[in-house]
């Protein structure tokens, strides 16, 4: 059977600190600031409704998270300018590695989108970015009520496409979910999008440290 690459889709192949210009005409130059604590603030809350066992969407995350932001930052948002952000986090952009990175992938390997989000918020992601057609499956975290890192979530994932631990990998910018997957017996790829980076010292470390998806497919080649 072909290698699976499972894809982490918020933060490794979109860029969720896509909104930077709406963000800018909203808040000025605080919009950086914004866009961090937002982010962190999703993952914080998706992480203790795992903890917690009381699962919502990731979009209720989201949300709930920007609510959160505004608050910290004191920050009024009109209400179509709360939905305006909402409503473009389902179109937020792909990095730019990946359209050109993703075809060779395909080629030799079973490509999955693998995400916290929910399926049609992860669809229209793809869909928006247009690499939806590369992926034979997207396994989401609405199947089963959980978020990652829970080790259920990838085990969900390889009951899905039916294959075993020691022939798929994770690839991720998130350590967080590197390390999910390496404790699940994963291999994995952390994509290391900015230099200012740092793999989360436990003494577990990820099979390969990529800095662009288009390192991935050499590597493959010599790992495989």
């Amino acid at each position: 059977m072909k290698t699976v690459l499972a894809f982490d889709v918020y933060g490794t192949l979109i860029d969720t600190h896509g909104l930077l210009n709406e963000l800018s005409e909203m808040v000025g130059d605080r919009a950086e600031v914004f866009s961090h604590t937002w982010r962190n603030k999703q993952l914080e809350y998706s992480f203790r409704r795992g903890l917690m066992r009381r699962y919502q969407h990731f979009s209720v995350c989201t949300a709930q998270a920007l609510d959160f932001t505004c608050q910290h930052l004191a920050v009024a948002l009109h209400d179509d300018q709360r939905q305006l952000l909402l409503d473009k986090y389902l179109r937020l952009p792909a990095f730019s590695d990946v359209q050109s990175a993703l075809p060779e992938l395909a080629q030799n390997a079973t490509l999955v989108a693998f995400s916290n989000g929910e399926q049609q918020a992860v669809n229209s992601l793809l869909s928006h970015a247009e690499i939806a057609g590369y992926f034979e499956y997207v396994v989401t975290a609405d199947a089963i009520e959980t978020f990652k890192p829970d080790p259920a979530i990838y085990r969900h994932l390889l009951d899905t496409v039916k294959c075993d631990a020691n022939q798929t990998w994770l690839v991720s910018s998130n350590p967080f979910d590197v390390i999910g997957a390496s404790e699940c017996g994963w291999r994995t790829a952390w994509v290391k999008r900015s230099p200012q980076s740092v793999f989360d010292p436990w003494g577990i470390t990820p099979t390969a440290e990529i800095s662009e998806l288009g390192q991935l497919a050499p590597l493959l080649k010599n790992t495989v």
